[in-house]
């Protein structure tokens, strides 16, 4: 942990807002992330997931809410430095208390055994954010669940967001049950899909929006992207349909 959050998440009736003055991409995708929901992002290993979601950390706290993140692949360190080396200063959020991460290899490198699912979602952190984002919660994930196991899991989903937060999930379909992955492609509110193609020697990258309900504004079926060092998150506007 790097910071606790203070204050209880005030609901927010049309959703979390996420846009920023540098690009584009919430004019793209509906203007605000939906409350009360439960948000899938999925892509293979270099996908971008991690990337994406990191654009929407940013523009979630330049737009004042609270954000906990949860990364099974960096440390808390190297995850503010990755944000901050794409040009995502998170310094002042982490100060006033609006952001707070959790890496289960704590701060450097000092891995915390046997969390879960169950564990992260059990943390009281999760009750004091507005949303709550798990990169990649696919690594959490139990294997040999039953019909049983899965429904709980999404009803304990279901309960959280109920209360007025939600919970994005990254996932890789390689590291977890199919059956848990449809389950929960098929209750979430949005799920984005992101694909990979190397065109004439460049890789594109692009989000397919599989899904997306209680849109706030216009959401496209694609969106190529692209991410500069310093720069940060650029949209295509070639690449938008």
């Amino acid at each position: 942990m790097v910071e606790r959050l203070t204050e209880k998440p005030k609901p927010v009736e049309d959703g979390f807002p996420f846009d920023v003055e540098t690009d584009s991409l919430a004019d793209s995708l509906g203007l605000r992330l939906p409350n009360r929901s439960i948000l899938m992002l999925q892509g293979g290993v270099g996908g971008g997931k991690s990337l994406v979601s990191q654009r929407l950390v940013h523009g979630l706290l330049e737009n004042d809410v609270k954000v906990l993140v949860i990364t099974t692949e960096l440390t808390t360190r190297g995850w503010i430095e990755q944000v901050e080396s794409i040009g995502y200063g998170v310094t002042d959020a982490l100060t006033n208390g609006n952001l707070m991460i959790f890496s289960r290899f704590g701060t450097v490198a000092e891995p915390i055994p046997n969390v879960g699912i169950d564990e992260v979602l059990s943390s009281e952190a999760v009750e004091e954010a507005d949303i709550v984002i798990i990169d990649a919660a696919s690594a959490l994930m139990p294997s040999g669940m039953n019909d049983h196991d899965r429904f709980n899991l999404i009803q304990r989903l279901r309960r959280i967001a109920s209360t007025g937060r939600s919970i994005m999930l990254t996932v890789d379909s390689d590291e977890m049950d199919h059956k848990l992955l449809h389950a929960l492609r098929a209750s979430a509110e949005v799920v984005l899909d992101l694909t990979t193609n190397l065109i004439g020697g460049d890789l594109k990258r692009t989000l397919i929006v599989t899904r997306y309900l209680r849109a706030a504004g216009p959401v496209q079926s694609s969106i190529g992207w692209r991410v500069e060092p310093g720069m940060g998150f650029i949209v295509d506007i070639t690449a938008v349909s």
